[in-house]
Order: structure tokens, then sequence, then C-alpha cells
């Protein structure tokens, strides 16, 4: 399994007990998905949708790439990748 450095938005730090940038183990994204599931329950309900996908409001890049754009979450993890969160706002 390889390291991967999360990193969320300051809203949603406070779902985690490590704070805005936390590291974890994954082989994959989809494995990195489940694992976020199942250990940041409170988090999980912020980021994905009943079907496990991300919500509509919800930006995930590994490294530099847009997650929507994969065509499939089974995309490899490499030592020192990371994922960035990001939730859209909006207002006016």
């Amino acid at each position: 399994m390889a390291a991967l450095e999360v990193q969320l938005p300051s809203l949603l730090a406070s779902m985690v007990e490590e704070g805005s940038v936390f590291s974890m183990q994954a082989e994959t994204l989809a494995e990195a998905f489940r694992s976020i599931s199942e250990n940041h329950p409170k988090l999980a309900l912020h980021l994905f949708d009943e079907s496990g996908g991300l919500r509509r409001h919800v930006l995930c890049f590994h490294n530099d790439a847009n997650t929507r754009w994969l065509e499939t979450l089974d995309v490899p993890i490499r030592s020192g990748d990371s994922l960035l969160f990001m939730q859209a706002v909006s207002g006016g």
C-alpha cells in the first residue's frame, strides 16, 4: 500500500481528529474513498452520496487530476500522491 496525503477544506477539518491534512494508506482511489467512508463517517456524510460517489458540490483532485474526469477510480496510488477535496460555495 502507498501513503497518500488527504487535504480537506477548513470547513470539514473538524470532521476528523487529524484536522485539515492527514495521511492514509491505499492501493487505489476507490480504496481510498472506501477507507475515508469507513474510518471517517462524519466526513463521509459531507463528501459522498448514498451510492458512494462524490456529492455534486464536492470536487476531488488526485494530484492534479479532477477525479470526476476519470473513467474509473481503480487508479493506482503511489507514495507521495495527494487527494485534495474542495466544496463549491454559492450565494448571492
